[in-house]
């Protein structure tokens, strides 16, 4: 059974523009990964009058609200206090709510402050959602025909108590089983029109329904299918996908890029060097965020500036002052340097003009060169990538993990 639900996130750092909200795209993305879809979502101050009017209107309209902020221990905090006096209920202390908040100051050998009570008060008759990450309990209350998930507004307690907490009572109310499964391909290198274009001349086994999301630069590809024989028609789905799409795609579900690379790389018992000059190390930032990266990554060098790639690269001056240091010379230059000082199997570089200045009719802002040495062979090329500073540095760093991807996988 399909259930339609509501998203109220609260917190005046939401709609002021010192935070971005990004609980309500956590929320969609485990739903939708397990077939359910937000029907609506809302971002609100902290204002008792906004809280109620909104969880009032969502409440009669939907069967499932899931409210996130305001449980906080300081005087904005007002969620539960609202929530009591929307639904009519009285604001308790809430023994159960009490004793998690003292218990996890305890396991972690601190003291608490007195206004963490305040997180106990309840409304009456709620029901307790633990969070084992925080001092702020959850709560669920229900309300005619809607049930209300209150949570936490720090993102770490909340994917985990949604997942832990409401996803399994979400389970249970659409008659134990999810109303669709879905399954979701990354790729990258194609753009979402071109992504689409490739299934309308091939469409998917009947039965699954197609969709799409970006997140910059990837196009994530999802298929749907509901029933006895889901997983079985979702297996043809995505080898279907597959066929039409590679060798674009770079990771499936919950895996990266970036991880899939590390995994590649420790797999196959290679080491690895960066030159970055453009990105500004976040190659060597995206790889270095996979727990293990050491196995591989041997070291990064930033070599902004025109001096560092000559005496740390050995990136000879001709090449500098002839060809300039966005070129396939310098690239290739730079990618045998790290390679030879680091003594790794592989050297990668990257070297572009990421702007908003530093471009010529030649050269344009998105200019792009990025280069492989390896035992057995050199690549370089060249791109033209569009889009503001931190697109040109991100798709760049992208395909500079491409390239590593595809040569580990021999995709190329």
């Amino acid at each position: 059974m399909s259930l339609n639900i509501a998203v109220l996130t609260t917190g005046d750092e939401l709609i002021n523009g010192e935070m971005s909200d990004t609980n309500t795209a956590r929320i969609a993305l485990l739903l939708g990964a397990r077939g359910y879809a937000i029907r609506e979502s809302r971002a609100i101050g902290d204002d008792e009058a906004d809280i109620e009017a909104a969880l009032s209107d969502m409440s009669a309209r939907r069967e499932v609200v899931i409210s996130t902020g305001g449980l906080g221990p300081t005087d904005d905090d007002l969620t539960a206090r609202v929530a009591a006096r929307t639904f009519g209920r009285r604001l308790v202390l809430n023994d159960e709510a009490l004793a998690q908040i003292r218990r996890f100051f305890a396991e972690k050998n601190k003291e608490m402050h007195p206004r963490n009570e305040k997180q106990a008060l309840l409304p009456q008759k709620a029901v307790i959602l633990p969070n084992r990450l925080g001092t702020a309990p959850g709560f669920h209350l229900r309300h005619g025909q809607c049930d209300l998930y209150f949570l936490p507004g720090v993102p770490r307690e909340m994917v985990v108590m949604l997942e832990e907490q409401v996803l399994p009572r979400l389970h249970e109310r659409s008659g134990g089983c999810s109303p669709l499964q879905e399954r979701i391909l990354k790729v990258f290198g194609l753009s979402e029109p071109k992504v689409e274009e490739r299934f309308k001349q091939m469409p998917l086994p009947q039965g699954v329904q197609l969709g799409f999301g970006v997140e910059f630069p990837f196009v994530h590809v999802k298929l749907r299918a509901g029933g006895d024989n889901a997983d079985a028609l979702l297996d043809r789905a995505e080898l279907h996908a597959r066929r039409q799409l590679q060798p674009f795609v770079f990771a499936i579900g919950q895996e990266s890029l970036a991880g899939n690379v590390a995994r590649m790389l420790t797999d196959a018992g290679l080491t690895l060097a960066l030159a970055e000059s453009c990105t500004g190390g976040m190659v060597a930032q995206m790889l270095t965020d996979i727990p293990g990266a050491s196995q591989f990554l041997n070291r990064g060098a930033v070599t902004y500036a025109n001096a560092a790639k000559r005496d740390w690269l050995q990136v000879p001056q001709e090449i500098l002052d002839t060809e300039g240091a966005v070129s396939k010379a310098c690239a290739q230059a730079m990618a045998q340097g790290i390679r030879r000082a680091a003594g790794t199997d592989l050297g990668l570089a990257v070297t572009g003009i990421a702007g908003p200045d530093g471009g010529t009719p030649d050269k344009p802002v998105g200019t792009v060169f990025l280069a492989l040495s390896t035992p057995g062979e050199e690549r370089v090329q060249g791109y033209r990538f569009s889009g503001d500073r931190e697109q040109i540095r991100r798709i760049s760093a992208c395909m500079a993990l491409e390239w590593l991807r595809r040569y580990l996988s021999n995709d190329d």
